[in-house]
């Protein structure tokens, strides 16, 4: 099949009006997913607690049973709903279908984890809600569609859906095309449809706040407020290798703490993934206890608390950030091994945070140091080199472009330390595996 043919053939502009029509429906679902989650942080944290007479917001006390339900709820979620609540975030940035049926579980879960603090981003469950309702608007209108419509359209959703929280649909397009491997002359059957939907999520997201009088800007993630940043100089790609190499190695004993707790988490959920909002509340009390610096620097995904930790660095003492940093990646860890989200946003908020530490080495100014770090965290967790790149430039735009040479310097070395550390942790697994004793069948069969 020649793909140019196909473009300009009369089924591909019919695919292209579907694919409009499914960027208007998820972007719209994918809308009040977001405003739902913020709306439950809202009133879980902020009215409730009025209203039971604590003025000044919740106490201390409050995050513990609040999280302990969460993994009450996602458990729920994950065990009695078709689709296990979506993947493992412990595993990266998954692009698989979602099938219809299984979007009320993803649903239910995300809701559960991220609207009440746990740690971990809407990435994911937006991919796979986009996915999902794209395959069902489908159905609805013809019922025996070819499979290869139905991968194209829920490839437009995910775009669509991504597209609402970064939004631009530039970044969506380029998160999804690496993530899913698309590539060759086909690129341009899926990623045509897909940048029509993810365009029009983007529209939707920028127009939902005139029309409707809520502030998109509670879920949303635009360029961060930095100082302009004109070059770089051969002392900063000095301390991007460093900053990388740091950042890189961090990531990676997040992940593989991560890794390790998945198969204690999951194998009792009703039980432990309570438990583990629990230790997640507990860890945000102690570094608000430790820092006094509140414990939504810990909790959460990180999306809110960037911009005002970026555009006040010196707020922050370096002690501070180093216990910001130690807490939230620990908290990020336990989120990963059981609950449901995506693991961007806690990256990029803990990748920031690095920069703002390497900041305070001399020569290395706060705008290049953060670029870098987030730039650098997002290639570590989803080992997706030009979305990092992409993300870390769109992110820090307001600053100028000064800082995407040590961008693409900083995720190539954070790739390659992750690679490194990878492999040396898969061969060391290999031949513990080789020693374990066959079962007793295996053997007598020998």
């Amino acid at each position: 099949m020649d793909p140019s043919s196909v473009i300009r053939s009369r089924q591909f502009v019919v695919l292209l009006l579907i694919a409009a029509v499914v960027g208007l429906v998820v972007s719209f679902a994918a809308w009040g997913f977001l405003e739902l989650v913020h709306q439950i942080q809202v009133g879980v944290f902020d009215d409730l607690p009025r209203e039971l007479g604590y003025d000044d917001g919740a106490p201390l006390w409050w995050y513990l049973p609040v999280l302990g339900l969460a993994g009450l709820v996602a458990a729920a979620a994950i065990v009695r709903l078709p689709g296990t609540g979506g993947h493992l975030p412990a595993e990266g940035l998954k692009t698989g279908v979602t099938q219809p049926v299984e979007v009320p579980g993803v649903v239910l879960a995300a809701l559960a984890s991220i609207g009440l603090e746990l740690v971990l981003g809407p990435e994911a469950p937006l991919i796979a809600l986009g996915g999902g309702l794209a395959i069902l608007t489908v159905r609805l209108a013809r019922r025996d569609a070819p499979q290869e419509v139905l991968t194209v359209v829920a490839a437009a959703g995910a775009f669509a859906a991504l597209s609402m929280i970064f939004e631009s649909p530039l970044i969506a397009a380029v998160i999804l095309i690496e993530a899913t491997g698309l590539g060759g002359p086909r690129l341009p059957l899926v990623l045509l449809p897909g940048l029509l939907a993810a365009g029009i999520g983007s529209l939707i997201s920028i127009g939902m706040g005139s029309w409707t009088g809520l502030s998109t800007s509670a879920y949303s993630l635009p360029a961060l407020s930095l100082a302009a940043f004109d070059r770089p100089d051969l002392g900063d790609f000095g301390w991007t290798i460093l900053l990388a190499m740091a950042v890189a190695v961090g990531a990676f004993f997040v992940f593989s703490l991560a890794r390790a707790l998945v198969g204690v988490v999951t194998a009792r959920p009703f039980l432990l993934l309570p438990a583990a909002g629990l230790l997640v509340a507990g860890l945000g009390i102690a570094f608000d206890e430790a820092a006094g610096k509140g414990v939504d620097q810990v909790l959460f995904s990180g999306q809110d608390a960037l911009e005002p930790l970026v555009s006040n660095p010196d707020a922050w003492s370096l002690s501070a950030l180093a216990l910001v940093i130690l807490f939230k990646g620990l908290a990020y860890s336990v989120s990963l091994a059981g609950f449901r989200g995506g693991p961007v946003f806690p990256a990029l908020f803990l990748g920031a945070a690095g920069g703002l530490m390497a900041a305070r080495l001399p020569g290395f100014e706060t705008t290049p140091a953060v670029a870098v770090g987030m730039g650098a965290a997002v290639v570590a967790v989803l080992r997706l080199p030009l979305a990092a790149v992409v993300l870390g430039t769109v992110l820090t735009s307001k600053a100028g472009l000064g800082a995407s040479p040590l961008i693409i310097v900083g995720v190539v070395v954070a790739y390659l330390v992750t690679e490194l550390l990878s492999s040396g942790a898969a061969s060391e697994e290999r031949p513990q595996a080789a020693e374990e004793p066959r079962p007793a069948a295996a053997a007598s069969a020998s």
